[in-house]
């Protein structure tokens, strides 16, 4: 079980190269990543977009385009559809934004004809390694899913476990976290939370061990899940952080990058293939980890 992003890398090469679709590829921390990832021999990218934007940028990159494949399409919503069936065809494994907008891509992903979709929801799982906490740290759903109800949590919980059994954590510790330890009748998340438990208790939900409500300080302290007196194998240990819905999510996603000095790689999860959709505010580094996730896991 890696205990540090970089080993990624390391897991990716173990497995044969795999070949990124990359919808609307002309974007410079994009191209940059996949650069980085090509010398580290991990990926074969397939460039979809502006073929002249795509050569000017790799040219500043000093990013050696021989035997690179390029798509000509400057439409993002073609180019998108392109990626997409591409991966549909067996051609690549894995799909990458580029400079096109989440929807647009989405829109493609989804789309009858050429679309990806598997599961019964797309989700948004990040994998963090904090200065702060002793091991690698996920959390889902800080991008995708407004307002999940029971059933798109479960959804949302079987996706992260699906990626966590790819870098080899078999069995992860998953809190469902909220303000409170306590089950309110009052606070919808809590009875989730309780139900979800119970369902991974009952073998319902299995591949992880379940315990919530937690709040977050329970879930990621010891020492704090002690003063509380909570009995759990998960908390103070706990592998995937799942929040009531994306404001939560969205916040804790962005404090651990901004304010805790985090480091992360994140998927969309639940398709035919892992999706690389990072945002315009995330690093290089950022991208090139959340291509060698997805290259690990497929």
């Amino acid at each position: 079980m890696i205990k540090h992003l970089s080993q990624l890398v390391d897991l990716a090469k173990s497995k044969r190269k795999r070949k990124v679709a990359v919808a609307a590829a002309g974007d410079h921390h994009v191209l940059e990543a996949i650069q980085n990832a090509c010398l580290e021999g991990i990926i074969e990218p397939i460039l979809i977009g502006d073929s002249e934007i795509i050569k000017e940028i790799c040219k500043e990159l000093k990013f050696d385009l021989e035997g690179i494949k390029i798509i000509d399409e400057k439409d993002s919503y073609k180019a998108s559809l392109i990626a997409t069936r591409i991966i549909g065809e067996g051609e690549a494994d894995i799909l990458m934004k580029g400079l096109v907008s989440s929807g647009v891509l989405l829109k493609a992903v989804l789309n009858k004809e050429y679309g990806l979709r598997k599961g019964s929801i797309l989700s948004h799982v990040a994998l963090f390694e904090s200065p702060y906490y002793h091991k690698l740290l996920g959390v889902s759903d800080a991008a995708m899913n407004v307002n999940p109800d029971l059933h798109e949590k479960i959804a949302i919980i079987e996706n992260a476990v699906e990626m966590f059994h790819g870098i080899g954590n078999m069995n992860p510790k998953v809190a469902i976290v909220g303000s409170v330890e306590t089950v309110n009748p009052k606070m919808e998340a809590t009875m989730h939370a309780a139900t979800i438990s119970m369902m991974n208790y009952r073998k319902q939900i299995t591949g992880c061990i379940i315990d919530g409500p937690l709040a977050i300080d329970g879930a990621v302290s010891l020492k704090a899940s002690q003063l509380k007196n909570i009995t759990s194998e998960v908390a103070g240990d706990v592998d995937l952080i799942v929040t009531p819905d994306i404001n939560s999510g969205n916040i804790l996603y962005k404090s651990l990058a901004f304010l805790g000095g985090a480091t992360s790689a994140a998927l969309i999860m639940g398709a035919k293939a892992p999706i690389v959709l990072t945002s315009r505010g995330d690093t290089e580094r950022t991208k090139f980890l959340s291509i060698a996730l997805a290259a690990a896991i497929c």
